[in-house]
C-alpha cells in the first residue's frame, strides 16, 4: 500500500470523478517541447498538460539553479487554471520514471495540498495495455474549469543555499545527492558546467527507487534507505535542479522520512563561485 503512487487500475477507476484531475507532466530536458508535442499527440484521457519550464520553474537569473522555484502567486494561478482547488485529488504522470510528475507533486505539496499522488509506471504502460487516450488537439481534449487556488505555503519543506552551506560540516546532518553516481562523482556530466558533488553528501540514486519503472513497496524501499532509518540526522536532498530529488523524497516519505528539499540543487550551488566542490566517490570516516 502506497502513500503517494496510485496504480493504473485505480486512475481507470476514477478517470470520470470529476473530484480528479489527471496532470501529464512528460518533458524532456534536451527537447524542452518534446513533451508538449506528445501530449498533443495523445495523452490519458482528461489530463491537462503542465511544462516543466513554463509551469513548474520560475524565471532563470544568476542564482536558483536551472529550475528555480515558481512565484507563488504565479505558480496558484497555474494550478486554477488547470482546474486545481483544495477539492481535487491530483494524479500526475510522465514518461520518466516519475521524477518530473513529482516534481508536481512536491510543488502542490509545498504549497499546501496534501491529496496528490503519482501514476505508477508512467503512460507508457497505460497506453500499452489499452487504458484510455485522447489526443491533445482533438475533440475529446479536456478544457479544464478554472478554479482559485489558495496556497498554504509549506516554507518548512525547502532550503536554500545558505541553509545547506551552513550545515556543510554538522554532525547531525546527512545531504543526499539524487543524482546518478557518475554525475555525483564528477564524471560524464553533460548537463552542468560544473561537475561533482556537495562535499559530504551521499550517492542515493533515485532511479534505485524504482526496479524494471515500477515504484518499490514499502518493504523494498526500507531496505535501500535503511541507514537513514537508523539515524537521527536531519536529511536534506538535492540532485542537478530540483527535480530528480523530488522523487527521491516521495521514496523517503513512503518509509516516514521527511527530508529537506534544496531546490536550487547542484545547479544552483555552483552558481556560487565561493562554494567547495568534492569530485569521486564518498569520504569514508
Amino acid at each position: 500500500m502506497f502513500k503517494n503512487i496510485v496504480t493504473r487500475d485505480w486512475l481507470l477507476e476514477h478517470l470520470e470523478d470529476e473530484a480528479v484531475v489527471v496532470a501529464d507532466c512528460r518533458f524532456d530536458l534536451g527537447n524542452a517541447q518534446l513533451g508538449q508535442e506528445q501530449y498533443d499527440q495523445d495523452h490519458i484521457k482528461g489530463a491537462v498538460y503542465f511544462h516543466l519550464n513554463s509551469d513548474l520553474s520560475g524565471p532563470k537569473s544568476e542564482h536558483g539553479g536551472r529550475h528555480p522555484l515558481p512565484d507563488v502567486e504565479a505558480l496558484s494561478k497555474t494550478f486554477g487554471e488547470k482546474g486545481i482547488d483544495q477539492s481535487k485529488t491530483v494524479v500526475a504522470y510522465d514518461a520518466q520514471g516519475g521524477a518530473m510528475a513529482a516534481r508536481l507533486w512536491f510543488l502542490l505539496k509545498y504549497l499546501g495540498h496534501e491529496k496528490v499522488y503519482v501514476l505508477d509506471q508512467g503512460y507508457g504502460k497505460w497506453k500499452d495495455n489499452g487504458y484510455p487516450i485522447s489526443t491533445g488537439t482533438g475533440t475529446e481534449a479536456k478544457t479544464p474549469e478554472k478554479k482559485t487556488f489558495v496556497p498554504n505555503v509549506q516554507q518548512h519543506l525547502l532550503y536554500g543555499m545558505e541553509d545547506v552551506k551552513k550545515r556543510l560540516n554538522d554532525i547531525g546532518v546527512t545531504i543526499i545527492d539524487s543524482r546518478s553516481p557518475d554525475r555525483y562523482r564528477g564524471e560524464n556530466e553533460t548537463i552542468d558546467p560544473v561537475g561533482g558533488h556537495i562535499p559530504g553528501a551521499e550517492s542515493a540514486f533515485w532511479m534505485d527507487s524504482l526496479e524494471q519503472g515500477r515504484w518499490k513497496a514499502k518493504e523494498q524501499q526500507e531496505e535501500r534507505l535503511l541507514q537513514y532509518l537508523q539515524s537521527d540526522k536531519e536529511l536534506v536532498v538535492y540532485c542537478g535542479s530540483g527535480v530528480t530529488a523530488c522523487a527521491n523524497l516521495i521514496a523517503f516519505d513512503e518509509v516516514g522520512l521527511k527530508p529537506k528539499l534544496y531546490l536550487g540543487s547542484w545547479s544552483d550551488w555552483i552558481s556560487y563561485k565561493d562554494n567547495p566542490i568534492a569530485t569521486g566517490d564518498a569520504e569514508i570516516d
